[in-house]
């Protein structure tokens, strides 16, 4: 940046770093509440609506609203290579990382989902490297204390109940981490289109994997469960996912995915709150040493 000194020059809140010193604390923080949340929406979804296509209309419904509002205000629709890129990001994200999720949380309770979706930020870690962007020492130091948090919250019996809830998880942070990681790279839509294309597209093939699997519409949904579908729509798809988006493009990765690791207690906290979930030593424990995981993520990238 040059230095000027007229009265004509820009005003330094207006210039892009400083939006981004603004913007991704706001964001990482709608990662941190809102998306922990989700994860108690999720549950009282399911008291109605079957995974998939709870999910599906999810997305379909944001997809929607937030795709003709963009068009309305005059934003550019994609180029048919930004719909191939968005396609594939958004079915890596949404369709095998919040689907999954969704499928899990049938055999699981929503913190304990929280939990084993943490593992993700190691993952990016690894798929980043691949790309010649490994994580710093620092960073490095805090993702292995977020790991050992994991394995301190797995130590109880929550996940060793269902195999095939563990697994899912399991696929779902992959995934998540995936797409994240080689969407950084593609010609992507621009800002918040990139977010109504991604949820527009996992939208039909999670509705599409519903259907087929047999998976019918409730006749009589309960109004709790109405209202989570709305929540997570609006919430959890428009508001964090567009903050997920903005963060991983403009602070480094390591960064990006550390609401993985708050996510974790902030949802075993409301699953204790408002649906009666119980917490155990090790939980307590885990979570403690997740936070300490992400102090030190978050240190590693202001001292850079």
């Amino acid at each position: 940046m040059t230095d000027t000194t007229t009265t004509t020059a820009a005003p330094a809140a207006t210039s892009p770093i400083a939006d981004t010193r603004v913007l991704v604390p706001l964001g990482l923080f709608a990662l941190y509440i809102i998306w922990g949340s989700t994860y108690l929406g999720i549950r009282f979804a399911l008291e109605s609506y079957p995974p998939f296509l709870l999910a599906g209309i999810r997305f379909l419904g944001a997809g929607v609203a937030l795709f003709a509002f963009l068009r309305l205000r005059g934003m550019a629709a994609p180029s048919l290579r930004q719909w191939r890129n968005a396609a594939i990001t958004g079915i890596l994200l949404l369709g095998f990382g919040n689907g999954l999720v969704c499928f899990a949380e049938e055999r699981v309770s929503s913190g304990i989902a929280a939990v084993a979706v943490a593992s993700m930020p190691l993952f990016a870690a690894l798929f980043s490297g691949l790309y010649g962007e490994w994580p710093n020492r620092r960073e490095t130091v805090g993702l292995v204390i977020g790991f050992v948090g994991v394995i301190v919250l797995n130590l109880g019996s929550s996940l060793s109940g269902s195999r095939i809830g563990a697994i899912a998880l399991l696929v779902a942070a992959m995934s998540w981490a995936f797409g994240a990681t080689w969407s950084r790279r593609q010609d992507m839509p621009t800002g918040p289109m990139n977010t109504a294309a991604q949820m527009l597209c996992a939208s039909v093939a999670l509705l599409a994997v519903g259907f087929a699997s047999g998976e019918r519409l409730p006749e009589h949904p309960t109004a709790r469960a109405t209202a989570a579908v709305v929540y997570l729509a609006v919430f959890g798809s428009i508001i964090a996912f567009s903050a997920f988006l903005y963060v991983l493009k403009h602070a480094r990765p390591a960064l990006a995915t550390s609401y993985a690791y708050v996510n974790p207690p902030v949802a075993v906290l409301f699953g204790v709150m408002l649906a009666g979930e119980s917490v155990g030593p090790y939980d307590l424990a885990g979570m403690a040493i997740i936070l300490l995981g992400v102090g030190a993520i978050t240190l590693a990238r202001q001292r850079r």
